[in-house]
C-alpha cells in the first residue's frame, strides 16, 4: 500500500485471510491507522472442512492447570482476523503494541465508515491471486459454526444498510436527471447570457 492518509478503510470482503494480514501488519507498522470492515466476507484458500478442523484443533489446545490463563479462543470473523494480524507483529514490544492499538475491525459496516470511502487491496484479492479452480472457504461461515452467534443479526443489519444506500443513490440519480431536464427547458433563454458572459473572458459552467 502506498500515500498516507490520515485514517484507511479497508473493505475486507474477498480478500484472502492471510494475505491481507500481512499487508495490513506491515502498514500499521508504517504508521498508518486502518480500519477493516466486513470481516465476515474475508476468504480462506482451501475447502471449508479443512479449516473447520483447523480450528477445531485449535480450540483443544489450552493450559491445563488453569484454561483461564489462555490461549483464548477468539469466535468473531473480525477477532480471528485481528489475532492473525497480531501474529505478525512485535505485539510483546512498545513498538508492536502501539502498531496494534492503530488497527480497528468490525463485522458489517457500521457508522460512520458506511459514509467512507472503501479500498480494497489487489495484491490480496482472492479473484487476482486464487486459480478459478481452487476451492476457498469464508471467515463468517467458519465463525458462525464454531461459537459466533450473531452471523443472521449481521446479515439483517447490512441489508438495510444496501437498502438506504441504494435510496440515497437513486435520490441523487432523480434530482441530477431533473436538473438536467430543467437546464435543457431554458436552455434557449439562457444562451444569450452565456454568450455575453463568454465574450466579457468569463466561462459559463
Amino acid at each position: 500500500m502506498t500515500g498516507f492518509k490520515k485514517l484507511l478503510v479497508l473493505d475486507g470482503k474477498g480478500h484472502l485471510l492471510g494475505r491481507l494480514a500481512a499487508i495490513v501488519a506491515k502498514t500499521l507498522l508504517q504508521g498508518q491507522r486502518i480500519v477493516i470492515v466486513r470481516c465476515e466476507g474475508i476468504n480462506m484458500s482451501g475447502p471449508f472442512y479443512r479449516a473447520k478442523l483447523k480450528y477445531l484443533s485449535f480450540l483443544r489446545k489450552r493450559c491445563n492447570t488453569k484454561p483461564s490463563r489462555g490461549p483464548f479462543h477468539l469466535r468473531a470473523p473480525s477477532k480471528i482476523f485481528w489475532r492473525t494480524v497480531r501474529g505478525m507483529l512485535p505485539h510483546k514490544t512498545a513498538r508492536g503494541t502501539v502498531a496494534l492499538r492503530r488497527l480497528k475491525v468490525t463485522e458489517g459496516i457500521p457508522a460512520p465508515y458506511d459514509h467512507m470511502k472503501r479500498m480494497v487491496v489487489p495484491s490480496a484479492l482472492r479473484v487476482l491471486r486464487l486459480k478459478p479452480h481452487r476451492k476457498f472457504s469464508s471467515l463468517g461461515r467458519l465463525s458462525s459454526e464454531v461459537g459466533w452467534k450473531h452471523r443472521d443479526t449481521i446479515r439483517e443489519l447490512e441489508s438495510k444498510r444496501k437498502r438506504k444506500a441504494y435510496e440515497y443513490h437513486a435520490r441523487g440519480k432523480q434530482q441530477r436527471d431533473t436538473r438536467k431536464i430543467a437546464l435543457a427547458k431554458v436552455a434557449d433563454k439562457l444562451k444569450p447570457v452565456e454568450d455575453l458572459i463568454n465574450s466579457l473572458g468569463k466561462r459559463c459552467v
